[in-house]
């Protein structure tokens, strides 16, 4: 029975509210600045971050990132020193259902899944950020060098089931970073659920 309610959640949440998001960053793009406040109550100014980065947009309740988390940690260990990770949590946490969206439910979380970038999950609240990198859904991958945009796409081809990855988009994306060679050009877009944009 599970196996057929996480599909039908993910319709619900994707449902939930239209994509208004701008068109989004293009590869080569400029990283938009942030300047967010994370779990521990402290600001965190993207001019800080240097060198290559990974940025996820992220949610507490949605059902593809829950079944990313733990590949995400995984990817966060392996490039660490090369590639640092951050997350954004861009839900409007005032809407009924949504209250785990607000800073106590994302420190929640860290604590659950151990989240390696703890100090580096941050809150959107305005959605401002979301909305200046185009972000439309969770999870949702941007990954920079030197400042730019050089992959906008999927984790891998298996959103579920670890056990049926074939293709792990991001890691070659993080792999060819980390030794100064460019991105794939052939990025799929991610599937997940619609942030839910305030009116």
């Amino acid at each position: 029975m599970r196996h057929l309610l996480v599909p039908a959640l993910t319709a619900t949440l994707m449902a939930q509210a239209p994509t208004t998001a701008s068109e989004g960053l293009k590869i080569g793009d400029p990283m938009p600045g942030f300047n967010l406040p994370n779990t521990e109550g402290q600001m965190m100014d993207s001019k800080l971050l240097h060198g290559p980065l990974l940025v996820v947009f992220l949610s507490t309740k949605c059902p593809e990132v829950l079944a990313a988390e733990d590949r995400i940690n995984a990817l966060t260990r392996t490039f660490a020193g090369s590639v640092a990770v951050v997350g954004i949590n861009s839900m409007d946490s005032s809407l009924p259902g949504n209250q785990d969206e607000n800073l106590e439910g994302m420190k929640l979380r860290i604590q659950e899944k151990k989240y390696v970038f703890r100090y580096l999950y941050l809150k959107d609240e305005s959605q401002e950020v979301a909305r200046a990198f185009g972000a439309r859904q969770t999870p949702d991958f941007f990954l920079f060098n030197q400042g730019k945009l050089v992959y906008h796409g999927r984790l891998d081809d298996n959103a579920f089931n670890t056990k049926e990855v074939t293709r792990h988009d991001l890691y070659e994306a993080m792999r060819a970073v980390e030794g100064g060679k460019p991105a794939d050009p052939d990025q799929v877009p991610t599937q997940g659920c619609a942030i839910q944009w305030k009116s």
